[in-house]
């Protein structure tokens, strides 16, 4: 089971929600803890994710989830509804790359993720679910404010005279304006474009390629793989110095070939 599944069975379900992407980031800038002494923070992973709720009306949420060190849980530290989501800052709209900024109602978080691949990913599935939402939210308001407007009766300028009844149907009507969506700037129009699905199939590629080349990396730099190429590497040097020995046995035996046929001349012309 990889990291998503983990995160979406131990976070996500429980909580009758279901997981659309989770990208691991690291804070580009550090926030400064005055309360806390440089060595009392703990190591941890971060996970930035995206969910919806399973029950309707459906929520689109933004989490984050964290692994601390030495445990093999993930908990959600963070939670925002979409709606408090203000804008997406993709910083660079020519060039892929890891960074990216998360413009809240009362914070801005810029992240780092783990790639600019998984970042690309993050911001595509971001934008397509925010699109579905919106859409949803636009016409669920529009219901409401025509079923407000049946309740009062319907009333229209010829049926009746403006007064205190028409200003309070105009007031509920102007309650059901949908709020803003989130704002994408500085994305490419990969992300955003069209063709978004055929991207984001080829970004999960690259995300797949890279962290086999990291696990890779990271399994040649395992204490365990060091063992096993110093046994290789003693073993290598075992054969070569078998391969030695033997070679300088058989030189030893021809020497001795030599310095026997050397005396055998000797004697021969002594007489």
């Amino acid at each position: 089971m990889n990291i998503q599944s983990t995160i979406n069975k131990e976070v996500f379900i429980p909580r009758n929600e279901r997981m659309l992407v989770a990208v691991e980031v690291q804070r580009r800038k550090k926030k400064r803890m005055s309360f806390l002494s440089p060595g009392s923070k703990g190591d941890y992973a971060t996970f930035i994710c995206v969910s919806v709720t399973n029950t309707r009306p459906h929520q689109l949420l933004i989490s984050k989830v964290k692994q601390f060190s030495g445990s093999l849980a993930f908990t959600r530290t963070s939670q925002w509804a979409v709606e408090q989501l203000r804008q997406v800052n993709g910083i660079n709209p020519n060039k892929d790359s890891p960074e990216f900024d998360l413009v809240f109602v009362n914070a801005v978080d810029q992240w780092v993720a783990s790639s600019a691949a998984e970042k690309c990913i993050l911001v595509q599935i971001l934008y397509r679910a925010c699109q579905t939402y919106w859409a949803g939210k636009a016409g669920s308001l529009v219901k409401a404010g025509r079923r407000v407007s049946h309740q009062d009766g319907g009333a229209g300028p010829m049926d009746s005279p403006p007064g205190p009844s028409s200003g309070t149907v105009k007031a509920r009507r102007k309650s059901y304006v949908a709020p803003r969506p989130p704002e994408f700037i500085n994305c490419s129009s990969k992300l955003t474009g069209d063709s978004s699905s055929m991207n984001l199939f080829l970004y999960r590629c690259k995300a797949f390629f890279y962290h086999m080349k990291k696990k890779m990396v990271a399994n040649q730099r395992s204490p365990e793989n060091r063992v096993h190429q110093m046994k290789v590497a003693l073993g290598e040097r075992g054969h070569k110095l078998s391969a030695a020995e033997d070679k300088t046995v058989g030189l030893v035996h021809t020497a001795q070939q030599l310095a026997d046929i050397a005396h055998k001349m000797a004697l021969k012309y002594a007489k």
